[in-house]
């Protein structure tokens, strides 16, 4: 095999609840991740210079060592040893950056899972699971097979949970890159810990929509919307719109509503108000 191309998903975060801050620097969360229907692309492709490099198909995303895919891509490289084959990696992006849609967390796991692929390393989806932690809390949910999880920890333990039917999500990005260590930071200055409800949420691990309306829930808003009232606002709209329930995703600016089929999620699109800066758009659960 000499050239693979991968789809990245999105993510949204169905709930996210900050337990506390480790000695480590990291948070411990406990989240609902969900993975949906809004792709980047990633091309690999053997050459025959040693190393990697990467392309990106857009002046938002750098190229350099700070990229998540260099970053994974020399953890790999390292966590092996000498490779015995240059990798070239472009990025097709799509998944709005700084959004709270996970892309460059997915980005860096299907690098992962594409260069054991590419390359033959034979390592198993656990052991890249571990590697994954190293770079980032949404990242091992991304290298493992569930679509829908509960995970706690920095969000490397993973519990597969299962949506009742698919769900349909509009989400509006209003064009504003929020710093996930910036809302962090904001969370443990003003307290806003949470206290776990580790083992109180699911009687059982399929989800129904009353379910997951239920449980809509961001720490992350309380920082958020009194520094960026249009998220407060775009949650509005789309509640007027008639969505079952609305929530930030991840740590924003990204807002989703839930729909229970496709037609009323698409009716809910045109519903809402002329912003030019805004990018909005229908995706479904995978």
């Amino acid at each position: 095999m000499d050239c693979l191309t991968l789809h990245c998903p999105a993510k949204i975060n169905l709930r996210l609840k900050v337990v506390k801050k480790r000695p480590d620097g990291y948070h411990e969360i406990e989240t609902i991740f969900q993975k949906i229907s809004l792709y980047d692309e990633i091309i690999l492709q053997r050459t025959t210079q040693k190393g990697f490099t990467l392309t990106v198909d857009t002046s938002l995303i750098p190229s350099d060592t700070t990229n998540l895919i260099s970053r994974a891509a020399s953890l790999l490289i390292q966590d092996r040893g000498a490779i015995p084959t240059g990798v070239s990696i472009h990025l097709k992006k799509k998944i709005p950056v700084g959004a709270g849609l996970g892309g460059g967390s997915s980005n860096a796991a299907l690098t992962l899972l594409g260069l054991n692929r590419l390359l033959g390393l034979g390592l198993t989806r656990e052991y890249l699971q571990q590697l994954a932690a190293q770079l980032g809390a949404d990242v091992p949910f991304f290298v493992s097979r569930c679509t829908t999880a509960y995970a706690t920890g920095i969000g490397e333990k993973i519990t597969p949970l299962e949506l009742q039917s698919r769900l349909w999500f509009l989400i509006v990005y209003p064009d504003v890159s929020i710093s996930t260590a910036w809302a962090y930071s904001e969370i443990s200055k003003y307290n806003l810990l949470t206290k776990s409800e580790k083992n109180t949420i699911f009687t059982n691990s399929v989800l129904s929509l009353n379910k997951v309306i239920s449980l809509l829930e961001n720490d992350f808003e309380r920082v958020v919307e009194p520094e960026y009232p249009e998220v407060r606002k775009i949650k509005e709209n789309i509640m007027q719109a008639g969505a079952a329930g609305t929530l930030l995703s991840g740590s924003g600016s990204s807002v989703f509503g839930v729909f229970a089929t496709k037609t009323e999620c698409q009716k809910a699109l045109t519903l809402l108000p002329d912003q030019p800066n805004h990018k909005a758009f229908t995706v479904h659960s995978l």
